[in-house]
C-alpha cells in the first residue's frame, strides 16, 4: 500500500516505518518541559474546526523554504531541522495574541514556553504542510521580542474593510512571498471576518487566492507565439513546463515512479486541468495550485498568456514529503532556466516523452490532443 495512503501506521506490514526511522535518525536533541528560543512561525491543525488546537513552531532555525534552498541544503538537511522543530498545542483562542505577534514578526521572535510535559514524537505525513517531528502541550507562552513587521503587512492586517482574497493579492504585488501571508492567514490576521485557519487550509488559499488576482491579466494578455520547454529538479521532484501559444488553458499531470515514495509497484499518475476557471477541488491536492501559482508568476512578468503543461515527475530520491512547497520552487525553478525553444507542438511533446521515457502519461492527458489539433492564423 502507497505510503500517501498509510502515513506511518504500518499497514505495509513491516514492524517499523522506514521512512519514520529515517526521519527521526536525523533528529539531534534531546526535548524538555522548558523551551527558551525562537518561534519563526506557528501551525494551527484542522481537527475540531473552528476550535482548532495549535500554537507556535519552535526551532533554532528559519521555516522559509526559500532560505533553505538559498542555503543550498539537502534534503537530509532539512529533515534535521524539521525532526528537531516543536509544534506546541493548545486551543488556539487561548494564545491568540502571541501567535499573532509571531506571525507578524518578518523574523523569528524569542519565546519562552512551558509543556504540561516532555514534548512527544508526533510524526504524521502530509503532502501538503512540512513534516514537524515533536509536538508539546503548551502550558505557558510569553513573547520576549516585538514584532517586525514591514508597511506592506501592517497596512494589509490593519485594514479590516479589505477582504482576505484582496489582501493577499495586495501583499503579494508589494512583495510579500506566499509563505509570509499563508502565515498571516493562518494566525487570522486578513481579512474582514477574521477567524485563525488551519495551516494545510491557509497554503492552498493563499496559492489560489494570489493565483486569482492574476488571472485576470492571462485571460487578456497576448499570447506566446513559439512553444518552449523548461525544466529543472528539486530533491527528486523533476518538473517540466511546456508553455505553448493559445489562450490561458492548465494542465498538470503527476507521475509518481515505480517505487518512489508514494508509488508502487507501477507508476501512479494522476491528471487534473481547467480552462478560464477551476471547478472543484483538485485530486492533486495542493500541488496542483502551488505548481498553477509560480506558472502565473512567470506569465505575469512576461505580459503573456500561453496553454500550460507541467508535468511532475518524482524519483526515488524524494524519500520524505516536505510539503507542497517544493513544488512551487521547483516549478519556479524550472521557469528560471532557459528553455528550450520548439517551433511546433509535436517537438516538445516529443521532447516530454523522450525525457520521461514513454508516453504513458500521454494517455490520461485531455490537453495535450487539444494542443496537437490547435491552429493558430499564421498556421494559413
Amino acid at each position: 500500500m502507497r505510503c500517501a495512503e498509510c502515513k506511518g501506521r504500518l499497514l505495509c506490514g513491516l514492524p517499523a516505518c522506514p521512512v519514520m526511522i529515517r526521519f527521526f535518525a536525523q533528529l539531534r536533541l534531546r526535548p524538555a518541559r522548558e523551551y527558551a528560543g525562537t518561534s519563526p512561525s506557528v501551525f494551527l491543525g484542522s481537527r475540531g474546526y473552528p476550535a482548532v488546537q495549535g500554537g507556535p513552531l519552535l526551532v533554532d532555525d528559519s521555516d522559509l523554504p526559500t532560505d533553505w534552498i538559498a542555503r543550498r541544503l539537502t534534503l537530509d538537511q532539512i529533515v534535521g531541522i524539521r525532526a528537531g522543530t516543536i509544534r506546541g498545542m493548545a486551543p488556539a483562542e487561548r494564545q491568540q495574541e502571541s501567535l499573532q505577534e509571531i506571525a507578524l514578526s518578518s523574523r523569528p521572535l524569542g519565546v519562552e514556553v512551558a509543556f504540561a510535559r516532555v514534548p512527544r514524537f508526533d510524526l504524521a505525513f502530509d503532502g501538503t504542510v512540512a513534516p514537524v517531528g515533536l509536538t508539546g502541550e503548551i502550558r505557558r507562552i510569553k513573547v520576549l521580542e516585538n514584532p517586525v513587521v514591514e508597511r506592506p503587512v501592517e497596512q494589509a492586517t490593519s485594514d479590516t474593510d479589505l477582504g482576505a482574497g484582496d489582501a493577499c493579492t495586495l501583499l503579494h504585488r508589494e512583495g510579500v512571498d506566499v509563505y509570509r501571508i499563508a502565515r498571516l492567514f493562518t494566525a487570522g490576521l486578513l481579512g474582514r471576518r477574521r477567524r485563525m485557519v488551519p495551516t494545510r487550509w491557509a497554503i492552498t488559499a493563499v496559492d489560489d487566492s494570489v493565483f486569482q488576482g492574476l488571472r485576470r491579466s492571462l485571460l487578456v494578455a497576448p499570447p506566446r507565439e513559439t512553444a518552449c520547454l523548461h525544466e529543472a529538479t528539486l530533491f527528486g521532484n523533476r518538473v517540466l513546463c511546456l508553455l505553448a501559444p493559445g489562450p490561458w488553458r492548465f494542465e498538470m499531470v503527476e507521475v509518481w515512479g515505480r517505487h518512489s515514495l508514494w508509488g508502487g509497484e507501477e507508476d501512479w499518475i494522476v491528471v487534473d486541468g481547467e480552462r478560464e476557471r477551476k471547478h472543484g477541488y483538485s485530486p492533486i491536492t495542493g500541488a496542483y495550485y502551488s505548481a498553477r501559482l509560480a506558472v502565473a508568476e512567470h506569465l505575469n512578468r512576461l505580459g503573456r498568456t500561453a496553454t500550460v503543461l507541467v508535468v511532475r515527475a518524482v524519483s526515488p530520491d524524494y524519500w520524505a514529503p516536505l510539503g507542497t512547497w517544493v513544488v512551487r520552487e521547483a516549478t519556479r525553478q524550472a521557469l528560471l532556466t532557459p528553455p528550450v525553444e520548439c517551433p511546433s507542438f509535436a517537438d516538445p511533446i516529443a521532447l516530454l516523452a523522450e525525457r520521461l521515457g514513454g508516453y504513458r502519461w500521454l494517455e490520461k492527458s485531455a490537453l495535450v490532443p487539444e494542443m496537437r489539433s490547435q491552429r493558430r492564423l499564421s498556421d494559413y
